[in-house]
């Protein structure tokens, strides 16, 4: 029997058997319609108004599910949240294609919001609030990023690699424990570029019996490799001991990981990444603003940047850094960016529990160098780069427009030049 199309909803999904659960929908989303659980990445069809704003930065395809549905049986949260895979297409006697980002723009591309609603959240998810702080990361790389290769391995097709160094990167016995994870593909091709990410799959079974899914690191070494021309590359991982309200928690891959002996295999799938990308043009300036292990890709950047001038093969272009953590002893790679000489990175140490001294974040740090981030604000050859905890972001954003603001400048204008032309990259979870 036939179902009126009115009937029906495109019920927004995601696939659970390929997300990576890396958080970018949730962070995208601006209605605030995706949520999560220990395990799954789910969408609330009461608030999904299919803006479309989550798809595009996806970095798996995950979230580009469409399932046919009748409105008054839509799957509810505690139904998706138990999903292992999704469940088949339900048949309701009507055919309707799933929506691509181009029918959104339809007049009849969804009933489940009128087509005002619908401009209204795209106009949301690619323009700053009132505040100017909203929807400012870019989805789009620099221009003349290198082309990234993404999603060769899949969850149901993971590869291989071996691991072939295991360093602690910060001082010993302090907290935040971190390890520079070096692991060998082999004859694997795993081509990666500065910015990308991995997933790593854990052994074994979740408390429900399930096996566990990835977890995303991001890579710390440049395209040729933590050690040049080898197929390898390093993740930064931080030991997790407790969840963000302090209570004690064993994290799952970071203990894995961090354990990990030379000689070990370990299950790995991506890469992934399209967007969060450094510039390759002679000239480009780098700003990046970064805590704790969100240092990983600004490290293959940085290296990649002093291969490149050690060979004679890149001229000009500021390197510029803002790096926060809670004390020195737990900041990584302290030691090796004490060697980089000042007039190849201009390095800013931001500390919030040295003993005896004010908190201090990057935003604070950020404030002090002003006048060197409005010239470069103003360079239409800057990038910059945030990397970190998700509370650092809105803080670092703030600091942007105060600065540009503070100096006379326009700061509408600016940010959405940095985000139409790929030049702010947020990346943080």
């Amino acid at each position: 029997m036939s179902t009126d199309a009115a009937e029906l909803l495109q019920q927004h999904v995601i696939d659970p058997e390929v997300c990576i659960r890396c958080n970018t929908c949730e962070a995208t989303c601006p209605v605030g319609a995706v949520t999560h659980d220990s395990r799954n990445y789910v969408v609330d069809a009461d608030k999904c108004n299919h803006c479309m704003a989550c798809v595009p930065p996806c970095p798996t395809g995950s979230i580009d599910h469409w399932l046919p549905v009748l409105r008054s049986k839509a799957y509810t949260l505690q139904e998706q949240l138990s999903w292992d895979e999704l469940p088949a297409p339900q048949d309701h006697g009507t055919a309707q294609a799933s929506p691509s980002i181009a029918q959104v723009s339809g007049s009849t591309a969804f009933e489940t919001a009128s087509s005002s609603v619908q401009a209204a959240a795209i106009t949301q998810a690619i323009a700053p609030d009132a505040n100017g702080l909203v929807g400012l990361g870019s989805t789009l790389p620099p221009w003349s990023a290198a082309h990234p290769y993404t999603n060769l391995h899949g969850p149901k097709s993971p590869t291989r690699a071996t691991v072939v160094g295991n360093m602690q990167v910060n001082e010993a016995g302090t907290d935040n424990e971190t390890h520079h994870i070096v692991l060998d593909f082999g004859s694997m091709p795993f081509p990666v570029l500065e910015g990308q990410s991995i997933g790593i799959v854990p052994p074994g079974v979740d408390a429900s019996g399930r096996p566990h899914h990835a977890r995303q690191y991001s890579v710390a070494s440049p395209r040729n490799g933590e050690r040049p021309g080898y197929n390898n590359l390093s993740l930064t991982v931080k030991r997790v001991v407790q969840d963000h309200q302090g209570q004690a928690v064993q994290g799952v891959a970071s203990n894995y990981l961090c354990d990990l002996n030379t000689g070990d295999s370990v299950q790995v799938i991506g890469p992934f990444g399209s967007s969060f990308l450094m510039p390759n043009h002679p000239g480009s300036h780098i700003v990046m603003i970064c805590t704790g292990t969100g240092s990983a890709p600004m490290r293959a950047m940085t290296e990649w940047r002093r291969r490149l001038q050690a060979s004679g093969k890149f001229e000009g272009g500021k390197l510029v850094l803002f790096f926060g953590a809670r004390t020195q002893q737990e900041l990584p790679y302290f030691g090796p960016l004490q060697k980089l000489p000042a007039n190849f990175i201009d390095i800013h140490f931001a500390f919030s529990r040295t003993p005896g001294k004010p908190k201090r974040y990057v935003q604070d740090a950020m404030r002090e160098a002003a006048p060197q981030l409005v010239a470069l604000l103003q360079d239409g050859q800057s990038h910059f780069y945030v990397c970190g905890l998700k509370s650092m972001e809105e803080g670092v954003l703030q600091a942007l427009r105060d600065i540009t603001q503070d100096a006379g400048l326009h700061w509408p204008a600016i940010a959405q030049d940095l985000k139409q032309h790929g030049r702010l990259q947020l990346e943080t979870y």
